[in-house]
């Protein structure tokens, strides 16, 4: 967790309001996302696209850009309308609105899988028992909750400068909502709402965690879910109803809430939900079937509008989905390495055995399920195991070594493994394709991502080299080095909140009704260089053994990273491209990267 830290090492401009508590205290003092000028992403933006290019394709995206930049052009105009935007007092960050809306909530697509991600928890030896398991990870979750609620959770850093809290407001007591043409967000107060929702056999179950202003300890959750473990009976698939193209979704949710005032009262009581712990019927082993259980399990078992859902396993493995909505990573990250931390170390008082005589049993929440109804939910399952179905999934657990080694060649861990990912691309292609890294831009109000593109005239240079049988490795080296600085320059200033792709989008957001769309948006340049055969990012904790989410194009990848100090594991994921080649392949990069920098120790040791 980030440390406290006094505000006389904080720079000028932030300030502490202790009336909003801990966590929200630099919320409204943090800078604003900034605009950049339309000449810095001008020449970004043709730096960025210069490599996936030919001349002929280069000179055209060229001349557009130009007559979009020129004194009195087109850019001009709508330069001005966002600069006005940002400069509005009732906006605190020009593109969050716009953001949420075109890349989340307007999304009609399903949330499984394209848009959820997961985390796989280390395995807890202490507690092979799932009900155990259940009870010490929802007791560590509500120790969050409560900083949260309260306000006392500490602020994250960011190179020393605070980062934006506000989308944890989006984590507990939420959920996501279907409606046309997009979707919304509901919050339910946590006071009257002190309860969570436990699935079982598809079965709903509402187990409150504070009983007459008292929370349930570690013995107390153990004995309520044990109590659903023994009770739950094979139900409809109500939760499957979650996982449908948002437009259906929208349909059957209103269809479901009218037909009874049942199934209305149910579906309040998930959604108000603390949050979701699903107890599967799967003991998945290897990292590929976790992966599986936690990316999407059987459809069934989940309410996918849920930001939180913590999945437990018959065999006492454990994981946790998001739903990405309001809140990116980062933030679910932090929930889940506390969570995990708090149990390995014993830091609760997981092992107090009070238990309350009169503690109620937890309620099955009802669904009446009309033949309508259930004919939706068969359809609903049919649609995702067709989804799922088209998915291929590898893990790549890669041992050679890791950031121990990578800082030793005085490297950026993560620019370095992003060069591992263009390699294995270029082994599996022969060339480069447009590329997408989130970087985060919370140090700004409202913050969330922009773009890193990876691809660079000098990570070409560096994977052409590697092919090339005649390239000499103090060659190779070279470039992979050249590669690396220029990627960590484009991910700083991206985390700056100077990328290309979220400033063009809110350029094209300021025309008019009416308006012709400028010859910049109309370049095939432009559309492909933000197609992205590969969606990237990096997350790494010590109490995960894996990490995920899918691919966002059908012909492209999905590979999330970790990096540790002896490893690096990928989840590779695809739409049937090979990810058997593509998990082989980042492998070889690696360990042909590993020996190209080798000799550069050798050398620095041979000096000393």
């Amino acid at each position: 967790m980030a440390p406290a830290r006094k505000l006389s090492s904080l720079p000028a401009g932030y300030k502490e309001d202790h009336s909003k508590g801990a966590m929200l205290r630099f919320e409204d003092s943090l800078p604003r996302l900034p605009v950049p000028t339309l000449e810095e992403t001008a020449k970004r933006y043709l730096k960025s696209v210069h490599p996936l290019l030919s001349q002929t394709e280069y000179d055209a995206t060229t001349k557009a850009v130009n007559d979009f930049v020129a004194p009195g052009g087109r850019g001009e105009t709508l330069q001005k309308r966002l600069i006005e935007r940002r400069e509005r007092p009732d906006v605190k960050n020009w593109i969050y609105e716009w953001w949420n809306d075109a890349a989340y909530m307007s999304y009609r697509d399903p949330v499984v899988p394209y848009v959820s991600y997961f985390y796989s928890h280390r395995d807890d030896k202490k507690r092979r028992n799932p009900a155990k398991r259940a009870a010490a990870i929802a007791t560590a979750v509500l120790e969050f909750k409560k900083m949260v609620d309260g306000g006392s959770l500490e602020p994250e850093y960011m190179k020393k400068l605070p980062m934006a809290m506000s989308s944890y407001e989006w984590m507990f007591n939420c959920s996501r909502v279907p409606k046309k043409p997009a979707d919304s967000n509901t919050k339910y107060p946590f006071k009257e709402n002190q309860h969570i929702i436990a699935i079982r056999k598809n079965q709903f179950w509402k187990i409150p965690h504070e009983i007459n202003g008292k929370q349930l300890n570690t013995s107390e959750l153990e004995l309520q879910f044990k109590r659903i473990y023994e009770k739950a009976e094979k139900a409809p698939a109500v939760g499957t109803l979650t996982s449908q193209n948002r437009d259906v979704w929208s349909d059957v949710y209103l269809k479901l809430k009218a037909s009874s005032d049942v199934n209305a009262a149910s579906v309040e009581a998930i959604e108000s939900a603390s949050f979701i712990v699903c107890l599967d019927d799967a003991s998945p082993v290897t990292l590929e079937e976790r992966a599986h259980q936690y990316w999407h399990g059987d459809g069934a078992n989940r309410w996918f509008d849920k930001p939180l859902q913590f999945i437990v396993n018959d065999n006492g493995t454990s994981g946790f989905m998001g739903e990405h909505g309001m809140m990116d990573g980062t933030p679910t990250h932090r929930l889940n390495d506390y969570a995990n931390q708090q149990i390995f170390s014993n830091a609760l008082p997981f092992d107090d055995p009070n238990i309350r005589s009169d503690l109620p049993n937890p309620k099955p929440l009802r669904f009446e399920i009309s033949k309508e109804l259930q004919q939706d939910i068969d359809d609903a399952q049919a649609h995702f195991s067709r989804q799922i179905g088209a998915h291929e999934l590898r893990v790549q657990a890669y041992q050679g070594y890791g950031k121990g080694l990578i800082k030793k060649f005085k490297c950026s861990p993560d620019a370095y493994v992003q060069m591992i990912i263009q390699l294995a691309y270029h082994k599996f292609y022969g060339k480069n394709r447009p590329t997408y890294e989130s970087a985060a831009t919370r140090r700004f109000q409202q913050g969330r991502t922009e773009t890193c593109r990876t691809v660079s005239d000098e990570s070409v240079a560096f994977c052409s080299a590697m092919a090339d049988a005649d390239a000499t490795a103090e060659e190779c080296q070279k470039l992979l080095r050249a590669a690396i600085d220029a990627h960590v320059k484009y991910i700083s200033d991206a985390s700056d909140g100077r990328g290309v792709d979220r400033h063009l989008f809110g350029l094209k957001k300021c025309l008019k009704e009416g308006e012709d769309v400028p010859a910049l948006y109309q370049d095939p340049a432009y559309t492909y260089s933000s197609t992205w055969f590969i969606s990237s990012s990096q997350l790494s904790s010590e109490y995960f053994n894996g990490y995920g989410w899918s691919q966002v194009v059908d012909d492209g990848w999905g590979l999330a990273y970790m990096i540790n100090e002896n490893s690096i594991q990928f989840n590779v994921c695809s739409k049937g491209l090979g990810s058997d080649k593509m998990s082989f392949y980042l492998s070889e990069a690696a360990s042909d990267m590993r020996d190209i920098m080798l000799p550069t120790l050798e050398a620095s040791k041979a000096k000393l």
